[in-house]
């Protein structure tokens, strides 16, 4: 059985009925007291954020979480359709179980996180870091690169990004889908 002396960031816990990833946790230590834990939880199978304390020492309830490699296929009425590289097996999941669904392209890998208990998915992944074509994107200005000024580019997965002027259609950008911003052009 684990306790409060086990909790770490990413760590996926049963409370309450449901499943919570641990966000951020810390200690609080009194005088007089007995220490006390605290966390914020982020709900896995719902959309609630949530901040619990235990007292020092007290049971959690941790599950037991596995990350398997997928491959995105397509979208429709379904849902975003997956599948295993190992076993080929299709899954097809809800747009809010995925953390950026704007940068999904067709032959992507993702991580799908799968609770062992149930073989359930509870949430799928993109890399931090992925490649995209730029489709759409207004011609810059010549000369207009005193300051980092930045202009709307819409990317090949439909979604929109914000470029430096000098990133022209066509072309092939780095981008962060934690935050969907801007990190460099990459060279074909």
């Amino acid at each position: 059985m684990a306790t409060t002396a086990d909790i770490r960031t990413g760590l996926i816990i049963k409370l309450e009925n449901s499943l919570y990833s641990v966000v951020e946790f810390g200690q609080n230590k009194t005088a007089r007291a007995a220490a006390k834990v605290w966390a914020k939880l982020k709900g896995v199978d719902n959309s609630r954020s949530i901040e619990h304390t235990w007292n020092s020492g007290d049971t959690i309830y941790p599950v037991r979480v596995e990350k398997k490699t997928y491959q995105f296929l397509y979208q429709d009425d379904s849902g975003f359709n997956f599948m295993d590289n190992e076993t080929f097996e299709q899954i097809a999941l809800p747009e809010s179980m995925i953390d950026a669904p704007q940068f999904l392209k067709e032959g992507q890998e993702v991580a799908v996180s799968i609770n062992t208990e149930t073989e359930q998915p509870m949430s799928v992944e993109l890399p931090d870091k992925i490649v995209v074509k730029v489709t759409y994107s207004e011609p810059g200005l010549k000369g207009d690169t005193a300051t980092r000024t930045l202009k709307p580019a819409t990317v090949e997965t439909g979604a929109t990004v914000n470029v430096p002027l000098f990133v022209n259609e066509g072309e092939l950008i780095r981008v962060n889908t934690k935050n969907g911003e801007y990190i460099e052009r990459v060279k074909e």
